[in-house]
């Protein structure tokens, strides 16, 4: 007998749970990181606000800062608040930076800087641990030992992860220097092996980036909707992020600026033109110039900033005219990008005020208050890398589960 259409195999239907799920998942991600933003921003602060600030329901608030207080990322405020006087007390929360630091690398071109940092980005130690030859594996097992040393001089405090920044073309998707020509890295899985070492999860990503991030999160440019930053060391990058976003491109390799030709500028650039904007602007020339003008026989910058301090023109004159180029550079990314936000990582700008003004001149005075020096001028290279790693832990501070810290 034919089997008839209500006894036909029915085939099951397509489960929707997961995606639900998923979305469900990405909402809560998304939601703990406001949540934490704003305590971050604002804290102490009673849950009452963060629901105010953030459009969040106060059950949703409630549930989040219950979650990120077992992770131990927050904790509540000894002194509750009334409201009015009447009703029960609010209290509230803040951040918790008692319990956990994050490791920060900078590998420069001559020396690699490792740091500790607090959840507010605060530097609690620092090393510079000077290059002995340029392998990546040494100078990374170098590193992982110089964190080690500083985190021994810290008992009861736990490392949440390592944050890496570097210079050149960084690849922050698969941990990898994709080329950093000063130093001679060519594809370099930093990310493996760093965290072979360590033992910790690793971030790596590209120090004008990571410095974006360290200024929405720390610095002067926090509640900015679209910041540059240009750094300007051995090696010149920028970085521009826009609406809680920084842009990387494919393969992270926006920002890349080295080569801009400098109208007029004569410096040989090891790709064989003369005139690129790193040629023109880095440390290296700037101490060759130095050298040249009889200032100091270092190669080290500080030494010019020192010479310049101590009442030396030659040396004041030199920081001044690379504040001045460096701001023609800030000029044409201005135009280019029109950023609310800008900001300089440059010696002469950090420590003269004469060159922060050359800077702003050169960049346009209808722009001028617009441009600003980093936020964190003794602990710049410090800060770039731990940063790598807490913008990472403020955009999914969920990723880390209780059994992991």
């Amino acid at each position: 007998m034919p089997r008839t259409a209500a006894s036909a195999p029915v085939s099951p239907v397509p489960r929707l749970t997961p995606v639900f799920r998923a979305a469900d998942s990405d909402r809560r991600r998304t939601s703990a990181s406001v949540v934490l933003r704003s305590v971050l921003e604002h804290g102490p602060v009673a849950r009452s606000t963060i629901a105010r600030l953030t459009g969040l329901s106060p059950a949703s608030v409630t549930e989040h800062c219950a979650r990120l207080t077992g992770l131990g990322l927050v904790r509540e405020s000894a002194a509750p608040r009334r409201s009015n006087g009447v009703g029960r007390p609010h209290v509230p929360v803040d951040l918790d930076d008692t319990r956990f630091l994050v490791g920060g690398v900078h590998v420069a071109v001559p020396y690699t800087t490792v740091a500790l940092l607090d959840l507010r980005g605060r530097v609690v130690a620092r090393r510079e641990l000077k290059h002995e030859g340029t392998d990546p594996g040494r100078v990374l097992a170098r590193a992982a030992e110089g964190l080690a040393g500083l985190l021994a001089g810290v008992p009861g405090r736990r490392p949440l992860g390592v944050g890496v920044a570097v210079g050149g073309w960084v690849d922050r998707e698969t941990g990898t220097v994709v080329e950093h020509e000063l130093l001679g890295w060519r594809e370099v899985p930093v990310r493996e092996l760093l965290g072979a070492r360590t033992g910790l999860p690793v971030h790596v990503d590209g120090h004008a980036r990571a410095l974006v991030n360290a200024e929405r999160l720390f610095g002067r440019a926090r509640g900015s909707r679209s910041v540059l930053h240009l750094f300007v060391g051995n090696v010149v990058d920028a970085a521009f992020a826009t609406n809680d976003e920084v842009h990387h491109g494919p393969r992270s390799a926006a920002g890349a600026i080295a080569h801009l030709p400098v109208p007029g500028g004569g410096e040989p650039c090891g790709c064989g033109r003369t005139g690129c904007l790193q040629a023109e602007l880095s440390e290296r020339t700037l101490c060759r110039r130095a050298r040249a003008a009889g200032v100091t026989d270092s190669a080290n910058p500080m030494r010019v900033v020192a010479a310049a301090a101590a009442g030396e023109a030659v040396a004041r004159r030199l920081l001044a005219e690379r504040a001045r180029a460096t701001g023609r550079a800030a000029g044409l990314l201005l135009d280019v990008l029109n950023p609310e936000t800008v900001v300089v990582t440059e010696v002469g700008v950090i420590h003269f005020e004469d060159c922060l003004a050359a800077l702003r001149e050169a960049a346009g005075t209808a722009r001028s208050a617009a441009v600003l020096p980093t936020s964190f001028p003794d602990s710049v290279l410090a800060v770039a890398g731990g940063s790598v790693v807490l913008d990472a832990l403020f955009r999914d501070p969920l990723s880390a589960s209780p059994e992991d810290i």
